[in-house]
């Protein structure tokens, strides 16, 4: 057992790295980031686009260049880092077991602990598509990593199934780098990515986005030769007669993302059905006393400014925690998410220790035109206001102020939903 931290946090990326800097400015002296990587930065490091920090620095930067300056300022600190260190179990009374090749297995003692592992890309085992398991086939993420930090072209002839926005990027950049990308299948009727990006990626190179198409079959045994691509009705499901062979000999994958939660499961922490990440109040502590989750980790974001945004929040909560200033819970209120919205983070209020403004966030279920954003309190309506357009590429958030809550004593229920505008 090595000498306890007040704070340790799992992860060196955007979401590590903002919790580990707010926490030391909270006053929070004796801080540990433990990354399993060989450097900090996390998925920053392989995302060499701009369109970073526009929120967070009021410029465009690469996601190195974002990743960059929160590394300086973190090691500016004095906060301590174990890298290429991989935790494999997190106890009920916040000790934490890692190993590392240079020091072999630890276990780390901390007052508290935050969780910012990120999340992982869905695998084509999920997927289920017909088909040999010939070479040629990779996560959008994979690919990304291999063009941007290996300088390794997977291939020359492309197809990508999913429009997240990571497939979104990948489709410009094998371009940029002389493939041709034949396609953009999407399941569903709506992509999953940023307007932004299916403008500037796809629009801007003619590459076209086939909503409601899916792949059905892989062609080839030792490559990738063709993949088969149809039309899907609206329960998902392939249309006969309406396919059409892509001859290809790269097919990569942009199907969701999976917030990284083997650990959160381990030390006991509730998760989200819809979400896949913890379940968290106010301030964004989960089921567990004194463990905090923010980032991919706890619900899948589409910016890192909002990452930052959030694990700098859990970063001052778990610092005034480990200082012992945090004031107990006496109550919870829970939010409901309803007609179109999907889920909302956090998940449960306490009016007394919320802050001032409390930043909700959510994801609606579908694309909806002219609707509003309805909050209600015990049936009453407290907000509503008008969206031109919501889609669930994007994530939607709505500021409650702490006035309103603490104004109704008696609140059993806040509901989110959407309404005719």
């Amino acid at each position: 057992m090595t000498n306890g931290y007040d704070i340790l946090i799992i992860g060196g990326g955007p979401a590590g790295l903002a919790a580990a800097i707010a926490a030391r400015d909270a006053g929070c002296a004796s801080i540990l980031v433990v990354e399993r990587d060989c450097e900090l930065g996390g998925i920053l490091n392989q995302c060499i686009h701009n369109g970073f920090g526009l929120i967070t620095f009021d410029e465009e930067l690469t996601g190195p260049e974002y990743a960059a300056r929160f590394e300086e300022l973190a090691r500016a600190g004095g906060i301590d880092f174990m890298l290429d260190t991989m935790v494999i179990d997190i106890s009920a009374d916040k000790v934490v077991t890692a190993v590392s090749r240079t020091s072999g297995m630890v276990r780390i003692r901390a007052k508290a602990i935050i969780l910012a592992m990120g999340c992982r890309e869905r695998p084509r085992g999920s997927l289920n598509i017909p088909g040999y398991r010939p070479a040629g086939i990779y996560s959008a993420g994979t690919a990304q990593r291999l063009v941007n930090i290996e300088g390794f072209m997977p291939g020359r002839e492309v197809v990508i199934l999913g429009s997240g926005d990571i497939g979104l990027i990948m489709a410009r950049r094998m371009t940029l780098e002389g493939a041709h990308v034949a396609c953009v299948a999407e399941l569903m009727p709506y992509s999953g990515g940023l307007k932004r990006n299916i403008v500037q990626c796809l629009d801007d190179f003619g590459i076209p986005l086939l909503l409601s198409h899916t792949v059905v079959r892989i062609e080839g045994k030792k490559r990738v030769e063709a993949v088969i691509i149809a039309e899907v009705d609206g329960r998902g499901k392939p249309i006969p007669g309406t396919e059409t062979a892509y001859p290809c000999d790269t097919l990569l994958l942009s199907v969701g993302l999976i917030p990284e939660n083997e650990l959160s499961l381990s030390a006991g922490i509730g998760l989200s059905p819809v979400t896949r990440g913890p379940v968290v109040n106010e301030v964004l502590e989960t089921s567990v006393e004194g463990i905090f989750a923010a980032g991919n980790v706890l619900h899948v974001h589409d910016l890192v400014d909002y990452v930052s945004q959030e694990a700098a929040a859990a970063g001052r909560n778990a610092a005034a925690y480990a200082r012992g200033v945090l004031a107990g819970s006496a109550g919870a209120v829970p939010l409901t998410a309803e007609d179109g919205i999907r889920y909302t983070v956090p998940q449960t209020i306490d009016p007394v220790r919320m802050p001032e403004e409390l930043i909700v966030r959510f994801r609606v279920d579908n694309v909806y035109e002219d609707r509003s954003v309805s909050v209600y309190f015990d049936g009453k309506r407290m907000q509503h206001r008008k969206r031109s357009i919501l889609a669930p590429g994007e994530m939607e958030q709505v500021k409650l102020k702490k006035g309103d809550l603490v104004a109704s004593p008696d609140l059993k229920e806040i509901v989110f939903k959407l309404e005719e505008a």
